[in-house]
């Protein structure tokens, strides 16, 4: 395979140096270009892409550092390497060369030596550089295949039974997440609903998220899915919901070694009778609002999931009555901060959610937007989930 020779662009607007560059340079395994003004050294740039440019400062028309500016500006162009030419009695010319972004610097009158030797240093950069970009790429291209695999696990399409409206929110604070929730039919008339946070964030948590997520809808669905008939069918829903925990929770503690756990909100909702029983392994309390008011608070019933081999989970149940609206969260969104380093905490979420009435399917916009507005632009810290669930 033919390998490419290095591009090295010179740019100076006295015909004399480019001659004495040229002569110096002939021989080496470069690709050599001119230009004698800094309109001509843009149009190599952009045409030719070159390796590395040496820019004498001291032009007419546009000097050199106009055209350091333009090369630093492109995304594209900003990795070229840049070696300024200057005079030696030039300090200062040189010192602001290199704060804007050039590379080194070559003293005139040129030394045979040293030329040589600042583009070995300099292309010795730039292929460092490059491959970095190269590595980076690669790396952010893999990361999106992960956060492709990782929307896969959550609902494309919501089950919106009739009598209620559900609705949800995610978004990851990096590419990917460990946070997650599942909307999913067990049964007829029977619907789970479940929201996740895997400690910590970023590429670890997304794989245990896929993991915890996997372990609970299978456990619970193991009839639908393998189409046999089991024990389990006949188990009611906050048996079912233990087991499920308590599986998922075994396993991770006896096969991976690892420090990750999972706070869960897990619930089986009865879509005629509007009674729901849940368990809460560790997770921030989701709120029932009736009326506009909150009525009721869904508190942890059994720790974190993942924690600790044995454990056991508790079940609760609520009521629905008509109009009553759940609303099951993570926490990243009471964990937002704006640029003062403010919590939006727990106070904040109970008056907007209380602040709020309409449907749950306008409503999900309309708090996160109220998030977002309170974080005023600041980087998202935490993934954020949020799952609504309203009795019409």
């Amino acid at each position: 395979m033919m390998v490419e020779r290095p591009r090295l662009l010179l740019v100076d607007d006295e015909p004399y140096n480019l001659d004495y560059m040229e002569q110096e340079l002939e021989g080496l395994p470069v690709e050599i270009l001119t230009a004698s003004n800094g309109i001509e050294a843009l149009e190599a740039v952009a045409q030719f892409l070159p390796d590395m440019v040496f820019l004498d400062i001291m032009m007419p028309g546009m000097n050199g550092y106009q055209v350091l500016e333009r090369i630093k500006a492109e995304p594209e162009w900003r990795d070229m390497a840049v070696v300024i030419i200057s005079a030696n009695s030039d300090l200062p010319q040189v010192v602001k060369g290199i704060e804007m972004g050039a590379d080194d610097f070559l003293p005139k009158p040129f030394e045979p030596i040293l030329l040589h030797a600042r583009i070995r240093s300099a292309l010795e950069k730039k292929r460092l550089r490059d491959m970095e970009k190269r590595y980076t790429q690669a790396l952010e291209r893999e990361l999106e295949i992960g956060k492709e695999i990782q929307a896969g696990f959550l609902p494309q399409v919501i089950p919106q039974p009739p009598g209620w409206q559900i609705s949800a929110f995610f978004r990851a604070a990096r590419e990917v997440a460990g946070d997650f929730y599942d909307v999913f039919e067990i049964e007829p008339g029977k619907l789970g609903l479940l929201l996740g946070d895997v400690t910590d964030k970023g590429v670890g948590s997304a794989m245990y998220m896929a993991l915890f997520r996997s372990l609970l809808r299978s456990s619970v669905m193991m009839d639908e899915i393998t189409g046999e008939t089991s024990q389990d069918s006949s188990l009611p829903p906050e048996d079912r919901l233990r087991k499920a925990v308590r599986l998922a929770n075994n396993y991770i503690c006896q096969v991976h070694d690892s420090a990750m756990f999972a706070t869960l909100f897990f619930g089986v909702l009865d879509t005629t009778s509007g009674e729901l029983c849940y368990l809460n392994a560790g997770h921030d309390h989701p709120y029932v609002l009736r009326e506009g008011k909150i009525v009721a608070e869904l508190k942890p019933t059994g720790p974190v999931a993942g924690a600790l081999e044995g454990m056991d989970f508790g079940i609760e149940g609520w009521q629905f009555e008509a109009h009553d609206l759940l609303a099951i969260y993570s926490d990243g969104i009471i964990d937002a901060t704006n640029s003062a380093n403010e919590l939006f905490d727990q106070p904040r979420w109970r008056v907007l959610l209380q602040a709020e009435s309409q449907a749950a399917d306008q409503l999900v916009p309309r708090l996160i937007a109220a998030v977002d507005e309170f974080m005023g632009g600041t980087s998202q810290y935490d993934d954020m989930s949020l799952l609504l669930v309203r009795r019409i």
